[in-house]
């Protein structure tokens, strides 16, 4: 038997056989970054994609139905299984490949003086990614052994010779050699079915099964190969083995109460899928942890929506980020609206700390609600171990950005006050009678910080799964940004 084959039938009876262990990667915690972001790899923000996403001011419409194609494996039947200091920080300029698995780190030049004429100004890239318009969340309880079926199946893949390269510079005008090897690679992972996985000319059928491929890798459906599309399409197949042998790993000893209503949160997706009855209600765009300070994976409980929420700044970004700024900058906390406070709850002087040493972790430092704070305006309370949760932002403006691993392991939600008012479906103390968006906003408007408690508290859920497989047996993949898919060898 072919390696690839043997690793994953041994993985496979390992965790159906395992008692449970805990599949949650503990990783450092400390809140979004305090300024520009360190890493630079976001691209900036470019124009709206051609799949629909939950805005951050009304309610979001329902998801609507996947696009219809073929999927390349059966389903499988299965058992019920931070925030940022206060100044915005800039748009990063540098722009990594959305295929690659980790960000680019910035060059480090030294300033230049200004030009005498005005620099010419590069066109925004163009955005390749998309969220998600499929109704299907992306966890179920299904999802392990689905995924574990998924792998098998991509081990066979890799054993009988992967699949083709597929050249550049194919458009639906092409004719011969490349659109035969782009046919064939689809027809492998069953975008495309019967003869339409042979040929040497374009045709309507193709292009729908390119989009159907951009729909599994979270792309923008253009029927383009080009791009990101492109790079996908080149990965080999023994890399997509690894992610789907690794996500299953990953969810082996998972221990979560899937419910009616629950909140799932895939890391590597950078989005939240908000789920009622099997299905997904609202979709959003998120920012998570980036490859330096990683989200974990959670399983918890959300049991409130705190409205102008303050900001308790960890002992780590203290340390790290706000005492080289007070160095610098002695004024920084004040124009921060952080306070200093002593074991007894009193405000102290920032000019009576020594900023050359360490002292400063041994005080509490909080920040006023407002819209400056890192929180933004609403915090979504998860009590876990991690001390992580979901929230707000003031600077929304890096939601538009493809690569969106730029805090310090929270999850910035854009429709936070969609999400909220979701959660908050039946809970008392509204003004108006009922939480909507209206309502939380004008509560918000008022200035008064608040903790709205949940009717019943709502399952939350956050993982890191590279590659799985829906119920109905579709696969979908994303970039392995924390590099840790390890099974299956190299």
């Amino acid at each position: 038997m072919k390696r690839a084959s043997h690793s994953i039938r041994l993985l496979t009876a390992a965790l159906i056989g395992a008692s449970p262990l805990s599949a949650f990667a503990q990783s450092p915690l400390s809140p979004e970054p305090m300024g520009a972001p360190s890493v630079a790899p976001v691209s900036p923000a470019p124009a709206k994609p051609a799949t629909p996403v939950v805005p951050a001011a009304p309610a979001a419409p329902a998801i609507p139905a996947a696009p219809a194609a073929p999927t390349a494996v059966p389903a499988a039947p299965a058992p019920a299984v931070t925030p940022a200091a206060p100044v915005a920080p800039a748009a990063p300029t540098p722009s990594p490949t959305p295929a690659a698995p980790a960000p680019a780190q910035p060059e480090n030049k030294p300033a230049r003086k200004p030009a005498a004429h005005k620099a010419s100004v590069k066109p925004a890239a163009p955005r390749e990614m998309a969220l998600s318009d499929d109704p299907t969340p992306v966890l179920q309880p299904e999802t392990f052994f689905a995924t574990a079926k998924a792998s098998e199946h991509y081990a066979n893949i890799v054993d009988a010779g992967g699949w083709p390269q597929v050249p550049a510079g194919l458009t639906p005008a092409s004719h011969g050699a490349g659109v035969a090897a782009l046919r064939r690679r689809l027809a492998v992972e069953g975008d495309l079915v019967g003869a339409e996985g042979s040929g040497q000319a374009w045709s309507p059928a193709l292009t729908a099964g390119v989009k159907h491929f951009q729909f599994r890798n979270g792309l923008r459906q253009t029927g383009i190969v080009a791009g990101a599309t492109l790079r996908a399409l080149n990965i080999p197949a023994n890399v997509r083995f690894k992610q789907l042998a690794s996500s299953a790993q990953r969810l082996a000893g998972m221990n979560f109460a899937f419910g009616d209503k629950y909140v799932a949160v895939n890391i590597p997706s950078t989005a939240v899928d908000a789920i009622e009855n099997g299905r997904v209600v609202r979709r959003y765009v998120a920012i998570v942890g980036g490859p330096e300070h990683q989200s974990p994976q959670i399983a918890a409980k959300i049991s409130a929506v705190n409205l102008n929420p303050t900001w308790t700044v960890p002992e780590s970004i203290i340390k790290n980020e706000i005492i080289p700024k007070m160095r610098s900058q002695p004024n920084y906390l004040s124009r921060a609206r952080i306070r200093i406070l002593d074991g007894h709850g009193q405000e102290i002087n920032p000019a009576s700390v020594n900023w050359n040493s360490d002292k400063a972790i041994n005080y509490t430092l909080r920040q006023d609600s407002g819209a400056g704070n890192s929180l933004g305006l609403i915090r979504i309370a998860m009590p876990n171990p991690d001390a992580v949760y979901m929230h707000d932002t003031p600077s929304r403006g890096l939601f538009a950005n493809d690569y969106r691993f730029l805090s310090h392991g929270c999850v910035r939600v854009e429709g936070v006050y969609d999400l909220a008012a979701w959660l908050l479906e039946g809970a008392s103390g509204s003004p108006e009678g009922v939480w909507t968006h209206d309502a939380i906003q004008n509560r918000i408007a008022s200035g008064a910080r608040e903790d709205v408690k949940l009717v019943k508290p709502v399952p939350v859920v956050w993982v890191y799964m590279t590659g799985w497989a829906s119920a109905d047996g579709t696969v979908h993949f994303r970039d392995d940004v924390y590099n840790v898919d390890t099974v299956g060898g190299n």
